[in-house]
């Protein structure tokens, strides 16, 4: 086994990646920007090594600072976590050379799988059915126009060396094709540093399964099961859970087999995901991660592996020990990623800030993967998971009444959190029924806007604002829930405590507000302003681009007129309530 490894990255997986070394004995080494300087990783770690700036290419996609700080530290061998330089080839080859382990799979399998063009042909070559898609990329409006008129819409843009939601759009009719292009191209550039994009059909109904598979350098490789992530925002995942109900057990069997088969055809070690779309009881592959996924622990509760642990063991050598009759998956777990983000009406704007108070309820079958304490500041410059809560049942329904549970318990406060939209979508009848698809939040279901909750600017402690009412009958105290006025149909929530949600959520309510002006609804970056001073603007038009926490946010108008003032410029950097642009 290893005596030091460095955790090349940061938030709740490196806290996850640290106790897991300290578990087996192991020292850590983590590695941070001057925005994390205090952050939770930063103090767990037995050593902390800086990184020269906050951006992701400053910091923690800077293979030459990370290189420094592995020859420092002495560090045996380098755990990437997920994101951020996890699938990359420079980094596992740049160790390599030094003598050091990437923990995680190959270059080779990190070459063909890291390009999603090359994963599809993997997969067909294993014999493993795949979305309708190119088999190269494409460069101009005109080659997706022609693919459009062959496969019809909806159609996906996607990053080449793309994932996790990012660098992807779904056009649904011409006139999107370009400005979708130039989105797709300019957030793979930022995130991914390849601007490359390729075309899958967009299904329209599916469910995204995903297959967790683990094989070592002895020749095993083994499924573990498989998780339902169906449940998306932005086509990034919000809700996670395992087994997914929705598979016979010869589907279920028969995509196990179909991620083993593409694993073996690449000659994968270590951990891995496969990932398929379902629909109408057929699979086809989407694209497999050479990591660890965010979504893990829900296959760590009903399995009852520790999967960073067994990435250690096999990178240090270590046959799995295990066979697939050996691998039982025990009741049902459910993951919430809890995000810095306001959902309000579905819109999930980022919301980096300092998170006053943070607290997650304990008890049976709860499981807390936290990056963040109370006192931490959520950075702009990252993404902006907080925390993930891990549910466990001894069914689907047990689970999700006992994560139900957990988050009415939740306490954030500071920065508006996803919890509340998590409430609402396992309140939800589809849900319930597991009737649920890639496109039903957002399209079937619609999640509420509650009413604006205000704070003093001055308070130097936010009041805590309760979601029950006490009333006493009879010399008994009664815990009666707070109403709160939202659409009919929908769940119940009460607002989180957030200091000026109220401002906050008058300016981030949608396009520019009716009296011409437009403001940022939160802190980021304007990457793009489609507009000059003296145009006319239609209501709804894209005025400019607001980049946050890696996330492109379209701005609109509000209303049809000139655009009378433009305050900010590409690379001006705003903060909630902003003013970006008047119109008369």
């Amino acid at each position: 086994m290893f005596r030091k490894v460095l955790i090349a990255n940061r938030g709740e997986i490196a806290v996850r990646v640290i106790r897991a070394c300290r578990h087996l004995g192991i020292t850590t080494v983590a590695v941070y920007s001057p925005a994390d300087a205090h952050a939770m990783h930063t103090q767990l770690a037995d050593e902390a090594y800086p990184l020269p700036g906050n951006t992701a290419a400053e910091s923690y996609l800077n293979v030459d600072a990370l290189m420094k700080a592995v020859i420092e530290s002495d560090a045996e061998a380098v755990h990437p976590g997920y994101g951020f330089l996890s699938e990359s080839t420079e980094l596992a080859a740049a160790l390599t050379a030094q003598g050091r382990v990437f923990i995680g799979p190959g270059t080779h399998a990190l070459d063909v799988m890291g390009n999603k063009i090359s994963a599809r042909a993997a997969a067909i070559e294993a014999g493993v059915p795949v979305v309708p898609g190119l088999t190269a990329g494409v460069e101009t409006p005109a080659e997706i126009k022609a693919f459009a008129d062959e496969f019809g819409y909806p159609i996906a843009i996607k990053a080449s060396y793309g994932g996790g939601g990012r660098g992807l759009k779904v056009v649904e009719r011409a006139e999107q094709i370009a400005p979708a292009l130039e989105s797709a191209r300019r957030e793979a550039a930022a995130y991914f540093g390849n601007a490359d994009v390729y075309l899958e059909r967009y299904l329209k109904r599916p469910k995204h399964i995903e297959v967790q598979i683990l094989a070592d350098a002895h020749g095993t490789v083994l499924w573990l099961g498989e998780r339902d992530c169906s449940v998306q925002r932005r086509h990034q995942k919000l809700i996670e859970e395992s087994p997914a109900r929705s598979l016979t057990e010869d589907l279920r069997r028969r995509m196990g087999e179909a991620a083993v088969a593409v694993a073996r055809h690449i000659g994968y070690v270590n951990a891995g995901t496969v990932e398929f779309l379902v629909e109408n009881g057929e699979f086809y592959f989407l694209e497999m991660n050479t990591r660890l996924q965010v979504e893990h622990p829900v296959t760590e509760m009903v399995t009852g592996i520790d999967l960073v642990e067994a990435q250690l063991r096999v990178a240090a050598g270590e046959p799995i020990g295990l066979t697939r009759d050996d691998i039982t998956c025990t009741g049902h777990a459910i993951e919430l990623r809890i995000g810095a983000e306001d959902p309000a009406g579905g819109r999930f704007l980022p919301a980096p800030g300092r998170i006053e108070t943070l607290d997650f309820p304990a008890g049976f079958g709860v499981r807390v993967d936290a990056g963040y304490r109370s006192g931490d500041t959520v950075s702009e410059f990252y993404d902006g998971l907080v925390a993930k809560v891990i549910c466990w049942g001894a069914d689907r329904a047990s689970a999700i009444a006992r994560a139900t549970g957990v988050l009415r318990e939740i306490q954030a406060v500071g920065v508006p959190t996803t919890a509340t939209a998590h409430r609402e979508i396992l309140e939800a009848a589809d849900f319930q029924a597991d009737r649920h698809h890639t496109r039903w939040l957002g399209e079937d279901f619609v999640l509420s806007s509650p009413a604006p909750v205000a704070v003093p600017e001055s308070a130097d402690e936010p009041e805590s604002i309760p979601d029950r009412s006490v009333v006493r009958v009879g010399g008994r105290d009664y815990w009666i829930p707070r109403a709160i006025p939202q659409a009919p149909g929908t769940a119940v929530v009460a607002p989180q405590t957030v200091p000026n949600l109220g401002a906050r959520l008058a300016a981030s309510s949608g396009p520019a507000g009716v009296d011409g002006t437009v403001v940022s609804p939160m802190q980021g970056t304007v990457i793009k302003v489609t507009l000059e001073v003296g145009a006319q603007v239609s209501a709804g038009e894209l005025i400019c681009v607001l980049e946050a926490m890696k996330m492109e946010n379209p701005i609109t108008a509000g209303r049809a007129g000139t655009l009378e003032r433009l305050e900010v410029r590409p690379g001006s950097t705003v903060s909630a309530g902003t003013l970006l642009a008047v119109i008369a």
